[in-house]
């Protein structure tokens, strides 16, 4: 009986197409994320097998996280991890989360319009590092099954706030009876326990060798109800079995002087426990016996996400880096539903980043003087303490206003503390009223100190930023002039994230009746290089006004590059534009060569004698040329930042340039700019400032010589 894809949007068809995925693979387990449509993020909708709650710290992943997941959707192929030397080499915040041998799939989920997301299986054994043509094919093939079902859905399927769960298995056969309780009575003391390690079922003679009552231990966590297993070691051997699926065994401590033999049998539905008393022999370890200090209670889950977290805030560079990084991974590891992260600025709270709040509230919360009475972020941020509320009426008590502004149940208001000063306070939130725990509490407090250093240098980064920045956007033109007989439009563009000054320039400068072009590229991607482009400019503007020619412009220039004593070089091109004339006369200090396309549209790369970079020596000489410049000559001034890419032959990226403009559509130079620009973008390895400069002589020179049309 066929099924209504209606029936997708509640995530029947997709949990079981998983767990078909799951099963027709031999994986340990998988997931579905789905790209959301707000932006560029893939959310995990639904998790199969023993891997759920090893996917906590990564409900959320920006399309720009270092992942195999994010690969495959933004490369559109499979990514395969086959070991977890592979893991540490290619992906090594993902390996400190996850110390366990492995091996992954991940396919991107190409739909008939679209990619909707991804699918990503896991390995816990022992497969080969390698992948099989078969393997490939049935990983592929269940791609295929879930892009078409998502295709199909009507309407499409929503991002849930939390992952489901889907069941490897529908059904499970279970054999009841007298014989098979009896039977686990004459073993030494056993127990089963479920794949999140909450005991299922135990025999009276484990029991009592635990020390406890079975209906104290059913249904709980063998570290939280017995205190002397509580320690991160213990959770640490149960954790391995169920991710290897190898027995493992271990000793333990009873105190005071009862030691225990536990071993361990995992399968993919849980662990079988067999409990005796140890043989005699040399006592353990201390360390096994008394739980492990500064690690919260039955926390090696906790303590992975930690590792995992801290690894990624190292990587985030600017203020905005920090609050994406807090929103997409920090909320849904501990199942938040919203986040205020403030700075003080002049004595108020400055919200520089939220998640999960209306607009309004944000506006009410913004800019409250630090003492306010109306949250506690004020009180926090003065003591250095954390505050904890678990529920509406606790908040109401000290700050009764607070509820109504949030609009939320339940908070924890983490003061970010470094070198012994605030810089700011995170503030994660829920829907609903929430009982924190002991290991939730140390967890959160010890992360908002990771928090606060990486928002430290990350508020250090974007104060230099801004001001190299602005430095840089001095020094650059505001508006080409208005010539008549041409048309000019220029663009900067700094190189990628973490680059955002250079030495790149242009310009176009009035010379009486005529006018000059200029395009150069400092050495460098700092301040000192955006400063000395200044003065490059400068120099270029005074001995262009002066009516120098080309070849003299660049000589003189580089005199003063001399008499700077930099260690910096500097590439220039210049161009002398006879309007009346029709003609432009063009020099080289060691630039790319510019690109001519004529009035039919023919293109080419001038070839032109590309001269010593200035800073070199200081008596260098410089030759020029003349080429023709008829009405409608288009010209094409450029940075290596637009052609140039690592891997690549340079005059085939130049040629390529000169084909794109041969083929661009007749517009306007602002539209061929801007066009220009977005191809140059879509490289995902472009590292270098890009600089523009494109001249149109104008059809109908001024003056409307007939002769001329």
């Amino acid at each position: 009986m066929s099924r209504s894809t209606d029936q997708l949007a509640g995530g029947e068809l997709l949990d079981d197409e998983l767990a078909t995925a799951v099963r027709r693979t031999g994986a340990s387990g998988g997931g579905v994320y789905l790209l959301t449509r707000q932006e560029p993020v893939l959310s995990l909708v639904v998790t199969c097998g023993s891997l759920v709650e090893f996917a906590l710290p990564w409900q959320r992943l920006p399309l720009d996280t270092p992942t195999p997941i994010s690969d495959a959707v933004r490369q559109k192929r499979l990514a395969w991890v086959g070991r977890q030397e592979d893991l540490v080499r290619s992906y090594p915040r993902l390996a400190a989360a996850f110390p366990y041998p492995l091996s992954l799939a991940a396919v991107p989920l190409t739909g008939s319009r679209d990619c909707w997301g991804a699918l990503v299986l896991i390995w816990l054994d022992s497969h080969p590092p390698h992948i099989t043509p078969r393997e490939h094919g049935t990983i592929t093939t269940s791609a295929r099954r879930l892009a078409r079902l998502l295709d199909d859905a009507v309407p499409p399927p929503a991002i849930p706030d939390q992952p489901r769960v889907a069941p490897l298995h529908r059904t499970h056969l279970v054999q009841p009876g007298l014989a098979a309780a009896d039977f686990a009575e004459r073993l030494p003391g056993a127990l089963a326990m479920d794949l999140e390690g909450h005991v299922t079922f135990l025999t009276g003679r484990a029991a009592e060798l635990l020390g406890r009552d079975a209906d104290q231990l059913l249904g709980t966590l063998p570290w939280q109800s017995l205190p002397w297993l509580d320690d991160p070691v213990y959770e640490d051997r149960y954790r391995a079995a169920v991710v290897t699926r190898r027995p493992v065994s271990y000793t333990v401590l009873r105190p005071p002087d009862r030691r225990l033999l536990i071993q361990l049998y995992p399968d993919a539905s849980g662990i079988s426990a067999l409990i005796s008393p140890a043989e005699p022999g040399p006592a353990p370890p201390a360390t096994s016996a008394v739980p492990s200090r500064g690690v919260p209670a039955g926390g090696v889950g906790r303590l992975y996400q930690l590792i995992h977290l801290a690894a990624a805030l190292t990587e985030t560079v600017g203020v905005q880096d920090v609050v994406d990084l807090v929103a997409d991974q920090v909320l849904p590891a501990f199942g938040a539903d919203g986040m205020v992260m403030n700075t003080l600025d002049a004595g108020r709270l400055k919200i520089i980043g939220h998640r999960g709040y209306e607009l309004r509230r944000i506006r009410a919360l913004d800019g409250l003087p630090l003492h306010t009475d109306l949250t506690p972020v004020g009180q926090v941020l003065s003591t250095g303490a954390p505050a904890f509320y678990v529920d509406a009426e606790q908040l109401a008590r000290t700050y009764p206003q607070a509820v109504a502004l949030s609009g939320k149940q339940a908070w924890a208001f983490l003061p970010l503390i470094t070198s012994g000063r605030p810089v700011g306070c995170c503030v994660i939130s829920y829907r609903h009223p929430r009982a924190f725990t002991a290991d939730e509490r140390a967890t959160l407090t010890s992360l908002a100190g990771l928090i606060a250093q990486a928002l430290d240098r990350a508020r250090l980064y974007d104060a230099k930023q801004d001001l190299a920045h602005s430095l840089q956007q001095a020094l650059l033109p505001h508006a080409l002039p208005a010539i008549p007989g041409l048309t000019a439009a220029g663009r900067y563009l700094p190189a990628t994230h973490g680059m955002d000054v250079g030495g790149d320039f242009y310009d176009l400068i009035r010379v009486d009746d005529t006018a000059a072009a200029v395009i150069g590229d400092v050495q460098g991607h700092n301040v000192t290089a955006a400063a000395l482009m200044g003065q490059v400019r400068t120099a270029v503007h005074a001995h262009a006004t002066s009516g120098a020619l080309p070849e003299e412009v660049l000589a003189r220039t580089n005199r003063v590059l001399a008499d700077l004593a930099t260690d910096l070089f500097v590439s220039c091109l210049y161009v002398h534009l006879d309007l009346a004339g029709r003609r432009a006369r063009l020099a080289s200090a060691g630039h790319l060569p510019p690109l001519l396309r004529h009035p039919g549209g023919r293109t080419e790369v001038l070839k032109l004698s590309p001269g010593l970079l200035m800073g070199i020596d200081p008596a260098a000489c410089y030759d020029s040329v003349d080429i023709p410049l008829p009405p409608g000559t288009l010209l094409a001034l450029y940075t290596d930042g637009l052609v140039e890419t690592p891997g690549t032959d340079l005059g085939q990226t130049t040629a390529d340039l000169a084909a794109r403009l041969r083929l661009a559509p007749e517009q306007d130079v602002d539209g061929l700019a801007d066009t220009l620009i977005r191809q140059a973008t879509q490289s995902a390895s472009r590292n270098d400032d890009i600089a523009l400069l494109l001249i149109n002589t104008d059809p109908r020179p001024a003056g409307g010589d007939p002769e001329a049309s």
